[in-house]
C-alpha cells in the first residue's frame, strides 16, 4: 500500500499544521499514514529548552511566529500557543503510541494537536489525555494501564533512533519510501512524491496543459 511516514512531536506547532495537511494529502492520493511519535529533544539536548525551535535572532524569531500565524490562517486552523510553551510532553507522545496500537491514531493524534495548539491545553495532563481518549472511544482504564507500560518509552526511543538513522533532524519529518521531506511547507512535495509512486493518474501542479 502507498504510504507516507509522519515523524512528529506534539510540542511542535509546525507539526500541528502538518498533521492536518498530511491527512488531506493522504486522502487525495489514497495513501496510508504511518504515525511515528518521538521526543524531539532527543535529537539535541538543547532543544529541551526551546521546543518551539525559534531562531535566536529576534527578527527571525518574529518572522517565524508570523509564518506560523500565516500557515494557520491558510489551513483554517486556530492557533493558540500555550503560555508555558515550549515544554516536553512525554505522556502525550506515549498516549499516541497507545492510540496507534488500538487503531485510533488519526482521531487521537489530531485531537491532541488541536488541544495543544487550538485550545492551548496542557496535553501532558492525564485528565486532558483521558478526555481525548474517551472522545476517541478508547477504554480509559485500559488506556491508562497501557500508557504506564515500559514498552511505551522504548517505542518512542525506537522511533527516534530510526529517524536519526535515516537522516532526520526535525519535527515534522515525512518519508515517502526513502525520500525525506522536512517540515510543513514541504507538503506539496510529499503529495507529488506520493502521486509519482502511485499506480493511479494524478494531475499535479505544473503538469497541466
Amino acid at each position: 500500500m502507498l504510504q507516507v511516514e509522519f515523524f512528529f512531536d506534539f510540542s511542535c506547532p509546525w507539526s500541528y499544521l502538518a498533521c492536518t495537511r498530511v491527512r488531506e494529502v493522504a486522502m487525495r492520493t489514497g495513501a496510508g499514514i504511518v504515525w511515528r511519535p518521538f521526543a524531539l529533544a532527543g535529537l539535541d539536548p538543547r532543544l529541551a529548552e526551546r521546543a518551539g525551535r525559534l531562531d535566536s535572532d529576534p527578527a527571525r524569531a518574529a518572522w517565524q511566529l508570523q509564518d506560523l500565524a500565516d500557515w494557520a490562517h491558510y489551513c483554517d486552523l486556530p492557533l493558540n500557543i500555550p503560555a508555558d510553551w515550549p515544554r516536553a510532553v512525554p505522556k502525550a507522545l506515549g498516549s499516541a503510541l497507545v492510540a496507534i496500537d488500538k487503531g485510533k491514531a488519526p482521531a487521537f493524534i489530531t485531537r491532541t494537536f488541536a488541544a495543544a495548539f487550538g485550545d492551548g491545553l496542557d496535553i501532558d495532563d492525564e485528565d486532558v489525555l483521558s478526555g481525548i481518549a474517551q472522545a476517541c472511544d478508547l477504554a480509559i482504564e485500559e488506556f491508562m494501564t497501557a500508557l504506564a507500560a515500559a514498552s511505551i518509552q522504548s517505542g518512542l526511543e525506537a522511533n527516534l533512533a530510526e529517524l536519526q538513522s535515516r537522516g532526520g533532524f526535525r519535527s515534522a519529518t515525512l518519508f515517502v519510501g526513502e525520500q525525506m521531506f522536512c517540515g510543513n511547507s514541504r507538503m506539496p512535495l510529499v503529495e507529488f512524491a506520493l502521486a509519482q509512486a502511485s499506480d493511479r493518474e494524478f494531475v499535479m501542479p505544473g503538469q497541466h496543459g
